[in-house]
């Protein structure tokens, strides 16, 4: 535990945890505010969901870029700054009797912009921070708080959304990012000023992070994984509140607590994370947590009313650990190998593909669930994301144990 008494790695940690809180919150508050009170069909929720993520597509190369030429933690502080003043347009036009849900997607647009960027500086700045030697602890403790706010954010988003409105439940989000600013502020380690090329180009330096990535068959294989995952994911979450609220027959509250089983999952996930790559080995452990738990998403259309409950619990649950090993061990793994000056566009490449590919899964999600139902939808994510993880085992991650520098 050697981070237990870096300072500043606390102060980013406690700053990450309150503005996963308020994030979690804002996820699971906006769909049910869609959903209730501007009755949004199946189509303009997938709109919804892809608006949440579709920045990842459209800016998430050159942010990457632009990343690699600034300081990343001035960078995190303005994007939280940003975010929390976009968020608190929701209740303001509440309020004022205004608010559409063209404002709402917009917002959430705009929104992904920001997080855009806050993620890659934010993946980009831990290993100068910690030291890539405690890359796997330091994920493993933000994995951990990641986790607890998806157990209990959904659930007090549900029940905030049903006590006080789910416009006045989205003030918790604007508070988590100012939160998080405020840590992040507090951090007194000086980050090196990134070097400065003569002559900027930047469709070079883009090409420069995608050549890394497109030629290392070990991402190759993690970026196809993931991106499949997460298309499948977009389908699935286009679709998947309109499921609990209106074929489930879940009140708002109840929504939200199944939300958090997925991220009790998660928990458990981050804190046996070290002990499975111990047991297994790193490289193993990335194909090896998807072949075991991505069919659990197949016990989720055949959830139901009364018992048949159950199956949709046990599939976020058991979705929601194998993810969590997923991603701390291929994170790591990125992270480890890749030089200082090419992580923004390491780290923006890879989310180009496996973000990206979310908000196109999210619209064809609303597509589907306006020709073929909600309950068929959700087979056909089931279906495909429980696929994904061939190409982690179908790569030379199959035949190792760990991953050695050079992959």
């Amino acid at each position: 535990m050697a981070l237990r008494g870096h300072a500043d790695f606390t102060r980013l940690w406690t700053g990450d945890t309150i503005s996963q809180f308020g994030a979690i919150l804002g996820y699971t508050v906006f769909p049910l505010l869609a959903a209730s009170l501007l009755h949004a069909s199946p189509f303009e929720m997938g709109l919804l969901e892809a608006a949440l993520m579709g920045a990842f597509l459209i800016i998430g190369l050159p942010a990457g870029v632009w990343v690699d030429r600034m300081r990343r933690r001035p960078l995190m502080i303005a994007m939280d700054l940003t975010r929390a003043a976009l968020v608190l347009t929701v209740p303001v036009a509440w309020w004022l009797g205004v608010l559409t849900l063209a404002h709402l997607i917009v917002m959430a647009l705009l929104l992904g912009v920001c997080t855009v960027f806050f993620d890659v500086a934010y993946q980009s700045y831990l290993p100068s921070l910690v030291g890539r030697e405690h890359l796997v602890e330091g994920n493993s403790k933000l994995q951990a708080s990641a986790s607890v706010a998806e157990v209990t954010g959904p659930g007090l988003g549900g029940f905030a959304v049903q006590f006080l409105g789910a416009a006045n439940a989205v003030l918790a989000t604007g508070i988590g990012y100012l939160s998080s600013a405020f840590f992040l502020f507090r951090i007194r380690a000086e980050e090196p000023r990134p070097e400065r090329r003569e002559s900027p180009n930047l469709v070079r330096e883009v090409m420069e992070g995608l050549r890394f990535v497109f030629h290392n068959r070990t991402l190759r294989a993690i970026v196809g994984c993931t991106g499949t995952a997460n298309l499948f994911n977009g389908v699935r979450m286009a679709v998947m509140v309109l499921f609990l609220v209106r074929t489930l027959e879940l009140s708002a509250a109840h929504a939200g607590l199944v939300f958090s089983f997925g991220g009790l999952g998660g928990v458990l996930g981050a804190a046996t994370a070290n002990r499975m790559q111990k047991w297994f080995g790193q490289a193993r452990l990335i194909w090896l947590s998807m072949v075991v738990t991505a069919p659990f998403l197949l016990l989720t259309p055949l959830a139901a009313p009364g018992w048949r409950m159950a199956f949709a619990l046990a599939s976020v649950f058991g979705f929601g650990y194998g993810v969590i090993i997923y991603n701390i061990a291929q994170v790591s793994y990125r992270q480890t190998i890749c030089p200082d000056h090419l992580l923004g566009r390491m780290n923006a490449s890879i989310r180009w593909v496996v973000w990206g590919s979310q908000p196109v899964g999210a619209l064809i999600g609303g597509l589907l669930g306006e020709w073929i139902g909600i309950v068929g939808t959700l087979w056909v994510s089931a279906i495909g994301g429980s696929l994904a993880g061939l190409f982690v085992v179908l790569s030379p991650l199959r035949t190792m144990r760990d991953l050695p520098a050079n992959v």
